[in-house]
């Protein structure tokens, strides 16, 4: 009898020493365990525009509305491709864009079927492998571009402000980036306000 009384004390002390000599999980812990950490919010990277297409922009408008800046181009066009290379790679250009502004690339002449305020939008004129001019969008018609490039301007419900067209210089374009963003638009009601205004605008880009 006093050997086994022993032999249970042993046994005792032992799984006593095996707990003590663990770290208890609190519930703190656990908690910190068990739930996933919340991604971190990604940060504007201002090394390139952040293209998207138009059904992007309207989805991301319904999330937070900002207005939209879009770049109509076509793949044989050789100012689009200056735009594209000088002034929307000016680091100045791509900043204020991608902060004030959802920034789209459409394709004048794509093939691909497009989403616009519940209508869809095709290019039936469209020929796979044609080289040079390959039809018209009737995104493109519907937006009233009739030249290459042309630049939209859209509000945040995605009604058309204004078209600017042609190719631009970083400061050039800042004008009308600055006017849209700001909303001084809405400040000019006639041709010697706006003349006033392109006067008195000091670019800084």
């Amino acid at each position: 009898m006093k050997n086994i009384l022993i032999l249970l004390s042993i046994v005792f002390l032992a799984s006593c020493a095996s707990t003590n000599g663990k770290k208890e999980t609190t519930s703190t812990e656990k908690v910190e365990k068990t739930t996933p950490k919340k991604a971190a919010k990604p940060t504007i990277d201002d090394k390139e525009i952040h293209w998207m297409s138009i059904e992007e922009a309207l989805a991301k408008q319904k999330e937070e509305p900002k207005k939209i800046f879009l770049d109509a181009y076509t793949k044989w066009c050789g100012p689009c491709k200056m735009l594209d290379r000088n002034t929307f790679h000016d680091k100045n250009v791509v900043k204020y864009v991608n902060e004030h502004f959802y920034a789209v690339k459409f394709d004048a002449e794509g093939p691909e079927p497009i989403t616009f305020k519940g209508k869809v939008y095709k290019n039936p004129n469209f020929v796979e492998g044609k080289r040079g001019r390959n039809g018209v969008h009737e995104l493109t018609m519907a937006f009233g571009v009739r030249a290459y490039p042309t630049m939209l301007f859209f509000d945040e419900q995605a009604d058309i402000l204004m078209p600017v067209k042609g190719y631009l210089k970083p400061p050039q374009l800042e004008l009308y980036l600055k006017l849209v963003a700001q909303d001084d638009y809405k400040k000019i009601n006639s041709d010697a306000e706006w003349n006033a205004y392109q006067a008195a605008f000091k670019p800084t880009f």
